[in-house]
């Protein structure tokens, strides 16, 4: 609207010169008026008006620049989300070249609800050192690592990288490719730098493609978390894809019901990080580090998730390791003993005047450049210095993905997997050797080592055994609802994390007096008749047991 005012007031004031110079040669028609006059009582007005055109062109330069400063940042906002579409990888193309070609001053004026000039500005390091293990080509037996991700490019490669060539080390009888769960990052990442990572449907759908029949999922996450669960989620809506898949433990192992229940895998995580810290610290030994007033700084995430035990067990990990001078803290302040706060209290009451901060995290990321080591007022380095109580505060920006430690026991985990799964191929091959019996359905008896556990009376034991492709399956109809799933194995294998159980069906069952009733039915897998096999089972109360069964055809 004010362009448009400028310029009317520019016409009008042209216009009144020419009007003016009309009159005066129409009352004076005698008088020969030189073009010196003509152009002496015009040059006041065209001065002003080539004054009010400069201010014009100035005010619509600045405009233009806003503007396209501002479409630029309402393109890297679309694409600050974590739901992908079929729009997602143009809209990460189209910020990119909007991006390019702006000035260095329109760059600087890139603001938006998540968009600032380091987006694509900031330098995290070279993108084409990192391999995003997106290939086909995968043959029948993958290891698909998935993470949250990050976009500073040296963490992606140092961090997460390290652990995936760890892996590809480790079984190279298995393809390794990658996922992340986090959509904002990869989409940073693609638009970015121009590398294309999948996201955790996209990988699964890649395998099933690749006719992947065996499927190990590494997480290189912390614990069992929000991002562990949404991983479960993924997989459960592939599982039958596949003749075997199983999730692989995360970094803590399980986690545990309190503070005090801790593992052998939080015992390796504490002394590897710890020892790793120590190190770079130029310091002999941790003993050595507390003699000269200095405490170690661990800072995690944080989660609401119950899961979030696990860094209150870390603590005490800490604390049962005589790490008297090593703290666990959280950005999130969750639980409430790790907010930063407590943090401080805790190393000043203990007395040190040396205090050395490290991200308890994977990836060192935005939260351990920023949240830790950042300059605002809000940073723990910001914090810690801001008490006035410590005599120096460093800070160790290192992902614990680079640790070798750290790494074999990722590897550890991924073997752990691979020989249950490869257990549960095993019981289904054993399946398969019946060149005894012709495919069809046969009456079979289904015996059990338990009192609680067995065919429902009405069938006096009986379940219906098909033979199919060389395959054993028997449908047995319990004696009640109260088994809610079985597993061919042990109760151990049933509990671990992506193991393939075993659902059941409603039957109904008839009794010699006329009565029905309904009960659980499950189609259980046979390795070999007349020999007992492992058959695990969970009742309503959510505990496993191991058991016995033997199938044996009729007379």
């Amino acid at each position: 609207m004010k362009k448009r005012v400028l310029r009317t007031v520019v016409a009008l004031a042209v216009s009144a010169a020419m009007l003016a110079g009309c009159g005066s040669a129409a009352n004076e028609a005698t008088e020969q008026t030189s073009q010196e006059e003509v152009t002496e009582a015009q040059a006041p007005v065209t001065i002003e008006a080539r004054e009010e055109t400069e201010k014009v062109t100035e005010e619509t330069a600045e405009i233009s620049d806003e503007e396209k400063a501002s479409e630029v940042a309402a393109l890297i906002d679309a694409i600050y989300v974590q739901k992908w579409t079929e729009e997602t990888d143009d809209l990460c193309a189209q910020a990119r070249a909007a991006w390019d070609a702006l000035s260095d001053a329109q760059k600087d004026m890139v603001e938006g609800e998540f968009a600032d000039p380091d987006y694509f500005g900031r330098d995290t390091g070279d993108a084409s050192a990192d391999d995003p293990l997106n290939s086909d080509d995968i043959g029948e037996n993958e290891i698909l690592v998935v993470s949250f991700g990050t976009s500073f490019n040296e963490s992606r490669t140092e961090d997460i990288g390290s652990v995936e060539k760890a892996l590809v080390a480790a079984f190279p009888d298995w393809s390794v490719r990658r996922a992340f769960t986090a959509q904002i990052i990869i989409n940073h990442v693609l638009a970015r730098d121009g590398e294309k990572i999948d996201n955790i449907d996209q990988a699964l759908q890649r395998a099933v493609d690749n006719g992947v029949k065996n499927l190990v999922i590494q997480p290189t996450h912390l614990m069992h978390g929000a991002e562990y669960d949404e991983i479960v989620e993924a997989v459960n809506g592939f599982s039958d894809k596949f003749d075997t898949v199983t999730i692989a433990e995360p970094l803590l192992g399980e986690v545990g019901s309190d503070a005090t229940v801790i593992n052998d895998d939080k015992k390796a995580v504490a002394e590897s990080i710890t020892a790793e810290a120590v190190k770079e610290a130029g310091y002999d030994s941790l003993d050595a580090a507390a003699d000269d007033g200095t405490a170690f700084v661990f800072m995690g995430h944080g989660t609401a998730h119950t899961a979030k035990v696990s860094y209150s067990q870390m603590a005490t990990q800490m604390d049962n390791l005589g790490y008297k001078n090593v703290f666990v803290g959280t950005v999130e302040g969750e639980p409430e003993e790790t907010a930063c706060e407590v943090i401080i209290d805790k190393v000043k009451e203990a007395g040190y005047k040396k205090v050395i901060l490290r991200p308890l995290m994977v990836v060192a990321g935005d939260h351990a450049n920023n949240d830790m080591a950042g300059d605002d007022e809000d940073s723990w380095k910001s914090m810690f210095t801001a008490t006035g109580a410590f005599d120096s505060i460093d800070c160790q920006i290192a992902g614990l993905g680079r640790i070798d430690s750290i790494e074999e026991q990722y590897v550890s985990h991924t073997a752990d997997a691979i020989a249950t799964l490869q257990d549960a191929g095993s019981s289904a091959e054993a399946g398969g050797e019946t060149s005894e019996l012709s495919d069809g359905t046969y009456s079979a008896i289904f015996t059990t080592d338990g009192s609680m556990f067995h065919v429902s009376e009405a069938l006096n034991d009986m379940g219906e055994l098909t033979v199919k492709d060389g395959k054993m399956t028997i449908h047995v109809s319990l004696s009640s609802k109260n088994i809610v799933n079985l597993f061919p194995g042990s109760a151990e294998d049933a509990r671990k994390s992506g193991a393939k159980l075993l659902e059941p069906v409603v039957d109904t069952v008839k009794f010699d007096d006329g009565t029905t009733e309904e009960v659980n039915g499950f189609d259980v897998p046979v390795p070999a008749l007349d020999e007992e096999f492992d058959l695990a089972l969970i009742g309503t109360k959510g505990v496993w047991y191991d058991h016995k069964v033997k199938v044996t055809l009729a007379d």
